[in-house]
């Protein structure tokens, strides 16, 4: 009988409603936490789509421009010659953001066939905006994965050959430029509409939606056009050095103190 006693004794006691409402609570803090985290890593990427933007553009201004810019995160100024190991480092950090927010977006995508024909059924009855943007998203999202990765990686492995003849060879002479033209547009559609769901998401601001949208539309129209342009100048900038691709480009002012 004492051992029966003991036994009942040492028998936690039953859970009270509360205690199950607070142990369901912190098991369903994972998929908020998640969210959080790709938002975080969302936007981490659209703020870096912007600044390589900027990089690549200033080819518009000049080809020293560009080469000085490429030299710079080199850390030439500042180690007292170029390291472009460098440049493999920080693509490292982007590709491994790239992965984590993909994975972390997998989550909402439709898990089989019969999950995306009810949502696809449920967008065309609805015929609700921001839901059609969701679906552009995703579509645009999954051609960035294989997009990206192959952008990704040739930085990753060459970061030595950003330059303008070595970027404008790649892009004409490696028949890259088909590539570049869809991850363009994928990347700032993307891009757009992510920093939009951000603000409509996070920053309570449902009233000035129409705002929203507004600024959503001249965010993907301006740099979409950046881009074309950009990658238009790269294009003609490879044609004219095709006859010499893989020349590696020397800025005038080196080539004048040789």
């Amino acid at each position: 009988m004492s051992s029966l006693t003991e036994i009942r004794d040492e028998t936690p006691p039953p859970l009270t409603d509360a205690a199950v409402r607070a142990a369901a609570l912190r098991r369903n803090r994972w998929p908020a936490r998640l969210d959080v985290l790709q938002s975080l890593s969302g936007l981490f990427l659209a703020l870096f789509l912007i600044a390589h933007m900027g990089f690549v553009s200033t080819i518009l201004i000049s080809h020293e421009a560009f080469y000085a810019v490429a030299r710079f995160f080199e850390a030439a100024w500042l180690l007292g010659k170029p390291y472009p190991a460098l440049v493999s480092g920080v693509v490292a950090v982007v590709l491994a953001v790239f992965v984590l927010h993909a994975w972390l977006a997998l989550r909402k995508f439709p898990g089989n066939l019969r999950a995306y024909r009810a949502f696809a059924e449920h967008r065309e009855r609805l015929h609700h905006g921001d839901t059609s943007l969701w679906w552009l998203q995703l579509w645009t999202g999954f051609a960035l994965f294989f997009l990206t990765t192959v952008h990704l990686y040739g930085m990753l492995t060459q970061p030595a050959l950003i330059g303008p003849f070595e970027s404008a060879d790649r892009v004409w002479t490696g028949n890259l430029w088909p590539l570049y033209l869809a991850l363009l547009f994928a990347a700032e559609i993307h891009g757009g509409i992510g920093l939009y769901r951000l603000a409509v998401k996070w920053g309570d601001l449902a009233a000035s939606r129409a705002r929203l949208r507004r600024a959503r539309q001249a965010f993907s129209a301006f740099f979409i056009a950046l881009g074309l342009v950009t990658l238009a100048a790269y294009i003609d900038l490879g044609r004219a050095h095709a006859n010499r691709a893989g020349e590696r480009y020397t800025p005038p002012a080196t080539t004048e103190a040789r």
